[in-house]
């Protein structure tokens, strides 16, 4: 099995097809397997590399007990390093999308960046930090101690039902339960360490990102969300957006082909040559 070896941890990895780089970055609680769409659609044009994230699937957890954005951009970085990546285009979902925008910001050695259903903060809306208030990162930690990984999951599901949308999480019932089961394998510990790095994320300089950027959400994206990718696109030099019908929060595999189309004509773009992408 492909590892490399990312600051403190073996960082399980798969690259595919040959070409320009072009790197995935999952969201929270699920693993490398969500992208399988955009791997089987784009491997005959570009050299794909997804992984799991520190905690996640063949990765596993690590010796820190409270990860966070800044953590998961350095192992990326040093992922980037160890397959001796030049200038690769990064795409990220939800946390994985915190991760790239911050890799942009830290790093500057992007020639694109993908932004899919992501925040760009816990604080930047009214209704962020109203959630903040009524769903503290304490008691949501001691809640998944309380009544363990599997039992939140099920509360989760049904209060996103509530407060966003039955469609937040999609129409296809195969990606609900992808993302249910793999939400509910994790351990305690490791489930509150993603936790804590997505409720300490902070908005970043957005306007240092340099790299053309593509901000894509799925049609029954919460509102909150659509208001962060407005401020991507006010804040970032080079950044337009689109938006994926008939998708929720997981749009990549809601509407592979929609997000595909979306993506592979930002990658084939004039901003994209103009950047060194060859």
């Amino acid at each position: 099995m492909p590892h490399v070896e990312t600051n403190d941890i073996e960082t399980y990895y798969e690259s595919y097809g040959e070409g320009p780089p072009l790197v995935f970055v999952h969201g929270a609680w699920v693993d490398r397997q969500m992208w399988e769409p955009q791997v089987a659609a784009l491997a005959g044009e570009y050299r794909v590399i997804v992984y799991d994230l520190r905690g996640h699937g063949r990765t596993g957890s690590s010796a820190e007990r409270n990860y966070t954005i800044e953590l998961l951009a350095a192992d990326l970085r040093a992922l980037i390093d160890a397959l001796d990546l030049e200038r690769p285009a990064v795409c990220g979902l939800s946390l994985g999308g915190m991760v790239a925008q911050l890799y942009a910001v830290r790093y500057d050695e992007l020639s694109g960046l993908v932004l899919a259903d992501t925040a760009v903060s816990t604080r930047l809306t009214w209704s962020d930090r109203l959630q903040s208030l009524l769903f503290p990162k304490r008691s949501m930690t001691g809640t998944v101690r309380l009544l363990g990984p599997e039992r939140y999951v099920d509360w989760a599901f049904r209060l996103a039902r509530l407060t966003r949308s039955a469609d937040w999480f999609g129409r296809d019932p195969a990606v609900r339960e992808y993302v249910r089961g793999t939400m509910a394998g994790f351990d305690t510990r490791s489930f509150n360490a993603v936790l804590d790095a997505i409720y300490g994320f902070r908005e970043t300089d957005l306007a240092a990102i340099d790299a053309p950027t593509l901000v894509l959400n799925g049609e029954f994206e919460s509102r909150s969300v659509f208001e962060h990718a407005a401020h991507v696109e006010r804040t970032v030099p080079d950044a337009r957006s689109a938006v994926i019908p008939d998708a929720g929060h997981t749009a990549n595999m809601e509407n592979p082909l929609a997000f595909t189309r979306e993506l592979r004509r930002f990658l084939d773009s004039d901003r994209m040559s103009g950047n060194g992408w060859e």
